[in-house]
């Protein structure tokens, strides 16, 4: 497939593209340098249980789940 840098440097990938891996806007890419005129893109891994909070606290059974106040361990007696 072929495709145009536009004036801002943004490369814009076709809809066939994006539908057969289901990307979505605000997906983000690494592009790597193989060598001059040649270059790979390819998905950032999103973070581990990215978002993992959120789809706990839509659960149907309301109240099953609650966020807890961050804890530090300056409280803690030394043993």
């Amino acid at each position: 497939m072929k495709t145009v840098i536009s004036s801002k440097g943004q490369i814009v990938l076709p809809a066939e593209l994006r539908r057969q891996d289901d990307i979505r806007p605000g997906q983000s890419f690494k592009v790597e340098r193989i060598e001059r005129g040649e270059y790979r893109l390819s998905a950032d891994d999103p973070p581990k249980n990215q978002g993992l909070v959120d789809k706990l606290l839509a659960c149907p059974a309301q109240g099953w789940f609650s966020p807890i106040e961050s804890e530090t361990t300056d409280s803690l007696d030394p043993a």
